[in-house]
């Protein structure tokens, strides 16, 4: 079985062959042992938003397959990736080193063994003031309070009945939601769009607790300009589902079909 994991970097080069040593070596070993009987066979794309600082050079080196994607955006540099993704089971993480990699293969042995289809990183199971900002976590509890209030007729269903970390960049599923799920967003709002459109479709969504670390270098989110924006998608979106429902007489959008936008 193949897999993809497409990392997003922008001058990352104090920690991207950290980020790719890590991963390496837990993908390795869990060759040889929690999933000894379907062993991955692994790609790695490095989605490069032109980085100044030899982050590229440094993630070809340690054998990622770089993509300098010019155009700017969080969300545009995984919407590149996914594209060139060819892993039947796709991860994502940040090549700052907060998200922990080594879990990667574990959760990929659970979405196989389970009965889900998107496992998604819930930072805030165990966030500290080092890896998260007071600032920060204000942000994050007013988005994820926005989201389940306006969105909980949708979440019922999915294991928990809530999400907890809207957004959260930490992901691993199966390679047949990109087929199905319509993406627009080319900003920090892409996390959110990607969990919503997962669940509005029907896929199976879970969120797993995970251990999120100190960035590596000096951070890049402006939080009240990419809060907004990602509260003002939120709001936007949820009347496109609205208009969508009232098109389809009230019932959920069906599977494979997303309310407008392009890809």
């Amino acid at each position: 079985m193949r897999g993809t994991l497409v990392i997003p970097t922008l001058n990352e080069a104090r920690s991207i062959a950290h980020v790719l040593a890590t991963f390496r070596t837990a993908a390795e070993e869990a060759n040889r042992t929690i999933l000894g009987a379907r062993p991955i066979d692994w790609e790695v794309l490095v989605v490069d938003g032109a980085s100044t600082d030899g982050t590229g050079e440094i993630a070809g080196r340690e054998g990622a397959r770089v993509i300098v994607e010019r155009r700017r955006g969080y969300g545009r540099a995984y919407r590149t990736g996914f594209a060139e993704a060819r892993g039947e089971v796709v991860a994502t993480a940040d090549g700052d080193a907060t998200y922990p990699v080594e879990a990667i293969p574990g959760l990929v042995r659970d979405l196989l063994a389970g009965e889900n289809d998107f496992l998604s990183g819930n930072r805030m199971a165990f966030v500290s003031r080092k890896s998260m900002t007071t600032e920060h976590r204000i942000g994050n509890w007013a988005l994820n309070a926005f989201l389940r209030l306006a969105y909980h007729r949708f979440l019922k269903g999915i294991a928990g009945g809530t999400i907890t970390d809207s957004q959260s960049g930490f992901w691993v599923f199966r390679r047949e939601v990109l087929d199905r799920v319509k993406l627009t967003q080319d900003g920090m709002a892409l996390s959110e769009e990607l969990k919503i459109e997962t669940i509005l479709r029907g896929f199976r969504f879970a969120e797993v607790p995970i251990h999120y670390g100190e960035r590596w270098g000096p951070p890049k989110l402006q939080s009240w300009r990419d809060g907004l924006g990602n509260l003002l998608f939120l709001a936007a979106k949820r009347l496109d589902v609205a208009r969508e429902l009232r098109r389809s007489r009230g019932t959920r959008p069906p599977r494979g079909t997303a309310p407008g936008g392009a890809s």
